[in-house]
């Protein structure tokens, strides 16, 4: 595991401002911390800099791994993931009730490789609505 400076952890998590960067899950929400996670990973000569951290719910961590691109399951072609310090959420994901809805290739690829409209997650999402909790928003 890479070390992280307090420091460091501290931008990224108030940057993000209590949520996940990619799922937009708030914080309060999860019962496993947030992870503060490389966007290019480390076995892929990511650095450890502010414009490769991400806020990171531990599920979007997880299926993410040091993935950076996958196939466009629309297409079958090569396309990166979401970048959360390179690209605009807004641009690449609209919120259809709780279904995240990708916009682009590098949108269907991050839901399918983040599993981000799975049922639990949609399910959690819907309950979150329900109580005014979701999206989160880190303004």
């Amino acid at each position: 595991m890479t070390y992280i400076s307090s420091e460091l952890r501290q931008i990224t998590s108030t940057r993000a401002g209590g949520c996940c960067e990619y799922c937009r899950l708030p914080e309060h929400a999860s019962a496993v911390n947030f992870h503060i996670e490389h966007i290019i990973a480390v076995s892929h000569a990511g650095l450890t800099t502010e414009d490769n951290l991400a806020y990171s719910c531990s599920l979007c961590n997880h299926y993410k791994g040091p993935n950076i691109a996958a196939a466009d399951p629309e297409t079958g072609e090569p396309t990166f993931l979401f970048h959360p310090r390179r690209h605009t959420w807004d641009d690449h994901f609209i919120l259809v009730d709780a279904v995240i809805d990708p916009q682009t290739p590098e949108g269907r690829a991050t839901v399918n490789v983040l599993h981000l409209n799975d049922p639990s997650r949609l399910e959690q999402r819907e309950i979150l609505i329900q109580l005014g909790q979701y999206p989160c928003t880190s303004t």
